[in-house]
């Protein structure tokens, strides 16, 4: 289900309905139109839609009114969820494809606007922003949440969701050799986009680094299987409805060994 980061483009607003056409600075030598496709590697899962519930269900505590923007969108999964939750939401996303797919399913419930995080220019100020399994795909994450920290409102939040790399299913691969280290970046995943793999010490010291403070983070979902095997097992008998459930409190417990760690974020307030 992860979220996209952007394309190289003039940052242009694509309207709410009909085509337009977008002209392109090419700065970047990576193709965001690509990076989502299944290749060696699928690229989203059946498991992702369980994991969506709980993230939701995780920050919907912490999440203020107002103004939301969401950075990279995929297809457009989460960006329903937050369509409702929020009636004033902006989405930046990289690849065209992306946009058109995701505005298609949400039409003129969120507005899209085509442009890189690191040059895109916005000018309102948001009370929510989501990074949604986006920042392991940055080439410079602190300077995208630098930039982010400048785009929150007086009292705006931040909520960055990563994949995990402590999950017991890494681990796991970790010990019969298919990964080499907890944080590895594979090939397959490389192919699709990312630059790192995040635990909650890493994620929390990138977003201190960008002058933001963590008010609050945690784990969504223990992950005891790989997203291929939850796939497998969902829908038959094997795995019910109250297994994830129990997996999802079992994580609130023990956040480092769950499928994704997440930050709430605001802005580091001067002291008098």
């Amino acid at each position: 289900m992860r979220a996209f980061p952007p394309r190289s483009t003039n940052g242009t607003s694509l309207p709410r309905s009909g085509c337009t056409s977008v002209i392109k600075a090419d700065v970047s030598s990576r193709d965001y139109n690509a990076e989502y496709k299944d290749g060696a590697r699928k690229y989203a899962y059946e498991f992702d839609a369980v994991l969506r519930h709980y993230m939701m269900r995780a920050l919907d505590p912490f999440l203020p009114r107002g103004k939301a923007l969401e950075l990279g969108c995929y297809t457009g999964d989460v960006t329903e969820l937050l369509a409702a939750r929020y009636e004033d939401l902006t989405v930046v996303e990289a690849s065209e494809e992306l946009v058109h797919a995701a505005r298609a399913r949400l039409g003129r419930r969120a507005t899209f606007r085509l442009g890189t995080f690191e040059e895109i220019d916005l000018t309102d100020r948001y009370d929510a922003v989501f990074l949604m399994h986006t920042l392991e795909h940055l080439d410079d994450p602190v300077l995208v949440l630098g930039r982010v920290r400048a785009w929150l409102a007086d009292r705006g939040r931040l909520f960055v969701v990563v994949p995990n790399a402590n999950a017991p299913s890494r681990q796991i691969a970790v010990q019969t050799g298919l990964i080499s280290s907890n944080d590895a970046v594979t090939d397959a995943e490389r192919a699709h986009g990312h630059r790192r793999t995040y635990r909650l010490d890493t994620l929390e010291r990138d977003v201190r680094a960008a002058g933001l403070q963590v008010v609050h983070s945690g784990g969504v979902f223990f992950k005891p299987l790989a997203n291929y095997q939850f796939d497998k097992l969902l829908g038959g008998d094997v795995i019910s409805d109250g297994y994830l459930e129990g997996c999802y409190r079992l994580g609130l417990h023990y956040p480092d060994l769950c499928a994704s760690v997440y930050a709430v974020c605001e802005r580091v307030v001067p002291k008098a």
